[in-house]
């Protein structure tokens, strides 16, 4: 699932490809991926690009005052293409195609989305606030709002798990199961460990570890074109997606717990005193 620092890089990237373009037309083969119906996506047609933002993991389009928004789910992309083909776009496909986006020049960008289990959202609105996974957003964690005070103030209180708590769009947007992974690995904090029992040291190390492990993924992946994102988010995780593998800090090899439709990854010398993690079925709080 594309995360903060992929969104982020797929923002600049539209900057810099589609900002200044006109919208020669919108084709949505996947009618249930399309959201909203008022405007209606015919309404893009014409109008000019203008910017491009992110609010967590949502990606904004403005277009002229409208706003072509998407949530990329688990299986979605965007791909940009410099040159669209001329016939009709066909359903189907390793990728599915869900939403053609045509430029004035002839590109353009798909929206795709691959798997049996669909996610993918995109909605047109007149505000950005009207989608409601953005009207409930927590906090950015790269704004400079997001400071220690802030996140002891997040933490207070709380008796979830601090994956969990990483997790939750409406507490912190824009980490994931992938990320929330690498700054617990980088705070040599346990994912069980639960949130209101932190100590202030412990809240000013998760907070430096959150900001530069984004800020980090952020760095990687800007400049990159969309379709080398996925590869470059894999290479630089250090523990998430690599069970089994050897930890890069202290070598001791990195376990997995599993549960419903999510696993985590951990290094047990550096996170857990040593001792592996009970491996149990998805909990309401790590949902």
């Amino acid at each position: 699932m594309p995360e903060l620092p992929e969104v982020e890089a797929l923002a600049v990237f539209l900057r810099e490809h589609a900002v200044g373009h006109a919208v020669a037309r919108v084709d949505v083969l996947a009618i249930s991926a399309l959201k909203t119906y008022d405007p209606p996506i015919t309404a893009l047609a014409g109008l000019t690009v203008t910017d491009v933002t992110r609010h967590g993991k949502f990606l904004d389009i403005d277009v002229d005052g409208l706003h072509l928004v998407v949530h990329l789910a688990r299986a979605g992309w965007l791909r940009r293409r410099e040159e669209l083909p001329t016939r009709p776009a066909r359903p189907g496909g390793k990728n599915p195609l869900a939403v053609r986006v045509h430029l004035d020049d002839g590109s353009g960008f798909d929206l795709t989305e691959a798997g049996t289990k669909k996610g993918l959202a995109v909605y047109l609105v007149r505000d950005p606030a009207e989608v409601p996974g953005i009207a409930t957003l927590g906090p950015d964690p790269l704004d400079e709002a997001f400071t220690v005070e802030a996140l002891r103030g997040i933490v207070a209180g709380r008796r979830t798990q601090i994956k969990g708590l990483l997790r939750d769009q409406q507490i912190i947007a824009g980490i994931g199961n992938a990320y929330s992974d690498e700054v617990l690995h980088a705070a040599r904090m346990s994912p069980f460990k639960i949130a209101d029992k932190l100590t202030d040291e412990e809240v000013a190390g998760l907070h430096e570890a959150i900001v530069t492990t984004l800020r980090d993924a952020v760095a990687r992946s800007t400049g990159r074109a969309a379709q080398d994102l996925k590869s470059e988010k894999k290479t630089g995780l250090r523990v998430h997606g690599r069970t089994g593998e050897a930890c890069p800090v202290c070598g001791d090899t990195i376990r997995e717990v599993s549960f419903a439709d999510s696993s985590l990854q951990y290094c047990p010398t550096c996170q857990t005193g040593g001792k592996p993690l009970a491996d149990r079925r998805l909990s309401r709080l790590l949902k």
